[in-house]
């Protein structure tokens, strides 16, 4: 697989047609269709280790509570999230992974890798 440095070097229009790939794919495939915000909300969750509520997610995503509550409705009815009330505090909501979630990103990530390596990345010095 090229380098990173290599890969961050490549056009944006490489960039683009990557990512127009990995989107289209995600589009034909049987899966969900995830907004950009669905889809980010749910990247947060699984990238960042520690537990993530509804009120971290909004600051992290410098986004509304009402934003990320309507996200977790889409997110959780795929199975990708479970939501529960914090036991410390009734108030406080947290968002737990489920092996659905894990499973849809790592077939996202499975994509995006795919076409990487599909993409020589032979303008990249230009």
């Amino acid at each position: 697989m090229q380098s990173l440095t290599t890969i961050a070097k490549a056009k944006r229009s490489d960039a683009l047609a990557i990512w127009h790939r990995v989107t289209l794919e995600t589009v034909l495939s049987n899966g969900p269709d995830l907004s950009s915000r669905q889809l980010a909300v749910l990247m947060t969750i699984y990238l960042d280790n520690s537990n993530q509520t509804v009120k971290s997610l909004s600051k992290k995503l410098n986004v509304t509570k009402a934003v990320i509550s309507r996200a977790l409705d889409t997110l959780t009815k795929y199975g990708f999230v479970k939501r529960a009330s914090d036991p410390r505090d009734r108030r406080s909501i947290i968002v737990t992974r489920t092996s659905g979630g894990i499973l849809y990103l790592q077939h996202f990530a499975d994509i995006i890798q795919s076409e990487i390596k599909l993409n020589n990345f032979s303008s990249a010095a230009a």
